[in-house]
């Protein structure tokens, strides 16, 4: 019999904690700082993301006609190529995560063996294209 009160009154106790609200009172500078830093990221048209980077090669050419095969190997999938001397790169794809990026990279993986997930700024548009 007492076992099942401290029982029933562990509950009612628990129930009681369960319902306790928190209230966090901010300085106002730190809401201030925290209402400008939302509407920086809200103004900003590129998102962190991931591409998968194909191949980097010093020959433009060689980089244009591989752009190429790729789009009529992979119909769908972003592809551009990006210049950073001495080397073009062309890069395929427009990822949220790495994770994202890590899937289609298996499938790439069979036709382009050196093929590899990179970091990179991605526009908002691009992005909601691909969704």
């Amino acid at each position: 019999m007492m076992i099942r009160f401290l029982l029933v009154a562990a509950f009612l106790f628990s129930l009681n904690i369960i319902n306790a609200q928190v209230k966090v009172n901010e300085e106002s500078p730190i809401g201030l700082m925290l209402t400008k830093y939302m509407d920086i990221n809200e103004s900003r048209n590129t998102v962190d993301g991931w591409r998968i980077q194909v191949m980097a090669k010093t020959d433009r050419r060689a980089i244009e006609n591989a752009k190429e095969s790729f789009i009529q190997n992979f119909p769908g999938v972003s592809v551009d190529w990006i210049h950073s001397k001495p080397y073009y790169r062309l890069r395929a794809g427009a990822f949220q995560t790495r994770l994202e990026a890590i899937q289609m990279l298996q499938e790439l993986k069979k036709e382009y063996p050196g093929a590899f997930p990179v970091k990179d700024n991605i526009s908002k548009q691009e992005l909601m294209a691909v969704r």
